[in-house]
């Protein structure tokens, strides 16, 4: 006996083709003689039915990993707008950074070439800014636990930085 796993209008990734599709219809399959179906197909109007195996919900957009468990870093893409005997002045000429914040080596913070050119240093600082933020945001939170668990017994100018760490991190938390 099968139940269905998915609803419909629910949004699935369909596996097969590589895209993500609404389900249209939910197809039950029955037999005759049985109070429940023997499988439950679902119809996402792809030119066929996809069995439960074939598709993935999504899932909340809640962050799974932990800030201190996120591994962002800087690298470096080539330069394609300029040559590199044009930005002889650029920190590293012929390239710009690249906060790469996945997994992959694609995805992230990229910086208009106009801009970089601008002022390459301090776009070089904002990229290495940028990749640090998951281990400041840990040190800030680890900060604020130590602030709580610590009770009065510690300095005001150190409880002033873990109410200024509590803020920013409620900041960056905040949603919209």
């Amino acid at each position: 006996m099968a139940k269905a796993l998915f609803h419909k209008n629910q949004r699935v990734y369909v596996k097969p083709v590589g895209t993500w599709a609404l389900i249209e219809r939910v197809v039950p399959h029955w037999a005759k003689g049985l109070e429940e179906p023997i499988r439950v197909h679902y119809d996402v109007g792809l030119g066929r039915e996809f069995a439960a195996e074939e598709l993935l919900s999504e899932e909340p957009m809640g962050d799974k990993t932990p800030a201190s468990a996120q591994s962002w870093r800087v690298v470096r893409a080539r330069n394609k707008w300029q040559p590199a005997e044009d930005c002889a002045r650029h920190p590293v000429p012929g390239t710009y950074p690249v906060v790469i914040t996945g997994k992959e080596e694609w995805g992230g913070w990229r910086v208009p070439g106009a801009e970089y050119d601008l002022d390459p240093a301090k776009v070089e600082e904002q990229a290495r800014l940028i990749a640090s933020a998951p281990r400041l945001a840990a040190f800030a939170a680890g900060l604020v636990d130590w602030a709580r668990k610590s009770g009065e017994d510690m300095p005001n100018a150190l409880a002033e930085l873990a109410h200024q760490a509590q803020d920013l991190l409620a900041e960056v938390k905040r949603p919209g």
